[in-house]
């Protein structure tokens, strides 16, 4: 008896040992295991949605290649160029023969704005790049046809893509991405959505490059943990959320009274609103350094994405940094449509245009009221001057937004020198680009600023918002010369309509302006698209 009990208390002694062992080094196992088990589970969640649309891959690759072999484009043989058409490049290239399917995450394709002619000129490049290449749009533009999809992008953008080359695939989530779908924790709640909005992409078919074109990093996160094989791209207009997003919540900081969010870092609610954008940021910036191939649209948007995703992705970006390549704009289609001479200076009426969606953050308050103190003063270029507001209204909350500023207008008694264009066709806004004397920016911030490179393509001298995209890159000095003005202030708008109304040798200027805008020609873009596409497609082999 004695012997056995000192057996087994031996043996429950081990067994403590054991436990205790076991318990101090749980956290660690814990630890070591789990990463390797959500990578497991993703390549396996990966694998299984490979087997699922490998037979819609197979259809897919042998209808496009049918549509190819009857379509008369395939025997063209010029060069690619700026112009509208798609051209099919018979030089011989290492890899033009690259015959992959390259996925564009682009939930809106058909919303017919700056992005989408990012989507469409790049789609157009990599088409005169690798001929034998399928692009494959994921969009949730169910109410339209591929044929209108196509349609539209060659009268709105004058892009002409190769039809049996692009195919469009249609989500059914979309609604997951929209803000409204989240009227709290936005951010959180789109970026969630985008993952399973990926998820639903990948269900209709893996890619052999990924690319997103509209800012949705999450969704690039989901396809590295699916398909860690796959060279993912990003398109990035704007980041999710910026440091200057992060500071604008401080009432006492250098951006605490810019931009809709102002100053509300204060308080209960504010500090849980700071805690959590500042958590949001974190996670933002692991995601962002699973994407191999990242591209910035200006040098704001790139500095911002440096700062937050930098640390994150030091060994990516050593031998290759985040570089900034400017949206396409419609230069060229400016240039042949709008005079910029002696002759066409007598027809520039004091006319200043801003050509903005009636959104809050454009800032149309600080233009109007800006416009109200300059008419004021009385000065001679103030004299008969006028104030022409164009925009899109998208829904109510724009119609209400432009109803308080017709309001403002008639408190300021500035009526008969404000004009609204509402929902303006692209002839009624060249016509106010050719007349009009003036440009003008109000947004804090705008990560880019495509209608300041149209004011200056059509020979217009802008006044902008001191920040962003058309402080940084638009609105710069061409041979040690302005080509516009700066301003943030109620002040410094109206001193910026005075100077820009009385410059002495306005026409100079305005050819300094349009100098200026020929870096954002589409021919540049694609260029530089074409560097990066270099690389993904590198990646694939």
């Amino acid at each position: 008896m004695a012997a056995e009990s000192t057996a087994t208390a031996a043996v429950n002694s081990s067994v403590r040992i054991f436990v205790t062992i076991a318990v101090s080094f749980a956290p660690f196992l814990l630890a070591m295991a789990v990463p390797r088990l959500l990578r497991l589970l993703g390549r396996s969640l990966g694998w299984y949605l490979r087997k699922k649309t490998e037979g819609r891959r197979s259809l897919l690759i042998s209808l496009m290649n049918e549509e190819a072999s009857k379509s008369q484009d395939k025997n063209l043989e010029t060069k690619s160029t700026s112009s509208g058409e798609w051209q099919n490049v018979g030089e011989q290239d290492v890899d033009r023969d690259w015959a992959g399917i390259v996925g564009f995450f682009h939930p809106f394709c058909n919303a017919g704005g700056g992005g989408e002619r990012v989507l469409w000129a790049a789609i157009r490049a990599t088409q005169n790049k690798w001929p034998k290449a399928k692009c494959v749009v994921y969009t949730g533009d169910h109410e339209v046809t591929k044929d209108q999809i196509l349609s539209r992008v060659k009268s709105r953008f004058n892009i002409s893509l190769h039809p049996p080359a692009v195919t469009f695939l249609y989500l059914s989530k979309r609604d997951w991405v929209v803000a409204s779908t989240w009227p709290r924790f936005t951010l959180l709640g789109q970026s969630l959505g985008s993952m399973y909005l990926a998820w639903d992409a990948f269900s209709l078919l893996v890619p052999d490059i990924f690319v997103d074109t509209m800012g949705y990093a999450f969704a690039l996160g989901v396809s590295k943990w699916l398909f860690p094989e796959i060279p993912t791209g990003a398109y990035v207009h704007y980041p999710t959320i910026s440091t200057d997003m992060l500071e604008s919540l401080d009432p006492d900081s250098k951006t605490g009274s810019q931009g809709v969010n102002a100053g509300q870092g204060v308080g209960i609610r504010g500090t849980i609103k700071k805690w959590y954008w500042m958590r949001f940021s974190e996670l933002y910036s692991w995601v962002g350094s699973s994407i191999d191939v990242v591209m910035a649209n200006s040098t704001w948007t790139r500095t911002h994405l440096t700062k937050l995703w930098g640390p994150w992705r030091e060994v990516k970006d050593r031998r290759n940094p985040i570089p900034a390549i400017f949206p396409p704009c419609a230069v060229e289609e400016l240039e042949q449509e709008i005079e910029v001479s002696e002759a066409s200076e007598t027809k520039r009426e004091k006319a200043m245009v801003y050509i903005a969606q009636f959104r809050p953050e454009k800032n149309h308050k600080l233009i109007v009221q800006s416009f109200a103190q300059f008419v004021m003063t009385g000065t001679e270029a103030a004299k008969e001057a006028k104030l022409i507001l164009i925009g899109s209204v998208r829904d109510d909350h724009d119609s209400k937004r432009v109803y308080e500023l017709r309001l403002l207008v008639n408190e300021l008694h500035i009526k008969d020198r404000v004009e609204f264009r509402l929902d303006a066709p692209w002839p009624e806004i060249l016509q106010w680009l050719q007349k009009a004397s003036v440009g003008v920016n109000g947004m804090w911030n705008e990560h880019f600023g495509i209608g300041c490179v149209e004011y200056q393509a059509a020979g217009l001298i802008s006044v902008v918002h001191n920040s962003g995209g058309p402080k940084l890159d638009i609105v710069v000095e061409v041979d040690g010369e302005p080509t516009g003005f700066h301003a943030e202030t109620v002040d410094e708008f109206a001193e910026g309509y005075e100077s820009a109304l009385s410059v002495a040798n306005p026409l100079a200027m305005r050819l300094r302006a349009r100098q200026s805008a020929k870096r954002f020609t589409e021919g540049e873009f694609a260029s530089k698209w074409l560097v990066q596409m270099d690389r993904l497609v590198a990646m694939t082999k």
